[in-house]
């Protein structure tokens, strides 16, 4: 019997991952037959969603497949009776990124997208936005997965859970991809030789790694990434981690750690382009510029191999590979943010964690990882709590709470330098967080600015 034709909707259609997603979609199409496509975008976006969507429309008509592309500003109209929701947006686009570099490193801390200041205020931004298009979606289609891969992926994620009552859910990210992809051929092994076993939370997960006889070959990983590239993703600078560490806890770091593990050095690297190149998102958008150029040749039906300057490459196609797993009740094995249940015994039950999982039709079946060592273990009970406290201040405009999560990030010293930078990130920021807009009032009438050099950098 033939399966039901599948409509997705791609809400941040204007990205410029969008031709990844739709290479991966024509790769799998004799198992997941789409039926449309509908790529949303807003209004600033426009531009973008034109030129991106009509390259879409090319690689779908360069395919033997009859897949019609459809480009609204509209989110309702798209999302009547979709079956997957996939979303890839950036509330602010890049120049609210820029600001959440380039604020927090004018006082000298970490400006990150998902990590340290940054991170916070790229969640408060989204998670209200993610929320109303829960709210759409258990009106319109109330059947349908939602995919996310918006940044920071993991907090999104547990919005949806927590404040969304929203199960249907499954967030993703592109660094487990690559550490699968890249890893093997280290060892002189293919990934189907191997068994991936990853536990922790977004941008911030372990792993370990066994062959085809239940050999634990993590060590042999480890001792690699010494010697050769180790699949450090684009936009993290290559500084190795400290090798008596690596060796004691046995478990191989996502790159992100680096942030974490290496801070002082990783300060370093951030605040030099800061003063001399321009922060990573300043770079990036001279890099998109450049990709969206390139989408506007008419002769142009299939993904350039500039976007894998982007930094974000293989996220698209985790995506895919997600689809239609659940659409086959594959129960493939990918590495999902999805509700804990277990898997990690030292997190709650109900919070979201980063694991492998099988993926069905009924959504993600994590794999038990089992507890962590003490020093993983405390770390990951720290940034468990900030991300639940920014969650919660997303939604509440708790500023108190906001303070909370600034405090606890080991990203940020606590004090009045952490004050600071919060309080000109909400006033940057102030368009985008309507649940701060009374103590974004209060701190402007008292005077609180964002520095000239700074303002004028970003706008």
């Amino acid at each position: 019997m033939d399966k039901k034709p599948v409509k997705i909707v791609t809400i941040g259609g204007g990205s410029s991952y969008t031709p990844e997603l739709m290479e991966g979609f024509i790769k799998r199409f004799d198992e997941l037959p789409i039926r449309e496509i509908w790529l949303v975008d807003v209004e600033a976006g426009k531009e973008k969603l034109e030129i991106v969507g009509t390259m879409a429309q090319r690689m779908w008509d360069a395919s033997p497949y009859d897949v019609k592309v459809h480009l609204t500003l509209d989110r309702r109209e798209a999302l009547k009776d979709a079956d997957f929701v996939t979303t890839q947006f950036r509330v602010g686009l890049l120049n609210a990124r820029i600001k959440d570099e380039r604020i927090p490193f004018s006082h000298g801390l970490l400006g990150q997208e998902t990590n340290g200041a940054g991170g916070i205020f790229k969640a408060l931004r989204t998670i209200p936005v993610i929320l109303d298009i829960v709210e759409d979606m258990k009106e319109l289609c109330p059947n349908a997965w939602l995919v996310n891969f918006t940044n920071p992926s993991g907090m999104v994620t547990e919005a949806v859970v927590r404040y969304g009552k929203w199960d249907k859910v499954i967030g993703l990210c592109n660094v487990p991809v690559g550490a699968m992809m890249h890893e093997p051929e280290m060892i002189g092994k293919t990934l189907d030789d191997l068994t991936y076993k990853f536990a922790g939370l977004n941008h911030f997960h372990w792993h370990k790694v066994f062959d085809n006889n239940g050999k634990n070959v993590t060590a042999e990983i480890i001792d690699k990434m010494y010697s050769k590239d180790s699949g450090i993703p684009k936009n993290i600078h290559a500084v190795a981690f400290m090798r008596e560490q690596i060796d004691q806890m046995q478990l191989i770091p996502c790159g992100y750690h680096r942030y974490y593990y290496l801070q002082e050095e990783m300060l370093e690297h951030g605040l030099e382009e800061f003063n001399g190149v321009g922060t990573r998102a300043q770079q990036v958008k001279v890099t998109e510029a450049e990709l969206f150029e390139l989408y506007k040749d008419p002769n142009l039906n299939y993904k350039p191999e500039q976007l894998t300057k982007r930094g974000g490459t293989h996220y698209s196609d985790a995506a895919c590979e997600t689809i239609a797993s659940i659409y086959g009740d594959k129960k493939q094995h990918i590495v999902v943010s999805t509700q804990n249940n277990g898997s990690v015994p030292d997190l709650p039950a109900d919070c979201v964690v980063e694991v492998s999982a099988y993926i069905s039709a009924s959504g993600a079946l994590p794999i038990a990882f089992g507890p962590l060592a003490p020093a993983e273990r405390g770390w990951l009970q720290v940034m468990k709590n900030m991300e639940l406290c920014v969650c919660e201040a997303a939604v509440t405009g708790d500023y108190g709470l906001l303070m909370q999560a600034f405090f606890l990030n080991p990203q940020i010293p606590s004090g009045k330098t952490a004050k600071r930078v919060m309080d000109e990130l909400l006033i940057a920021h102030k368009k985008h967080l309507p649940q701060f807009a009374t103590k974004i009032a209060e701190l402007e009438a008292a005077g609180v600015t964002v520095k000239d050099e700074i303002a004028g950098s970003i706008d």
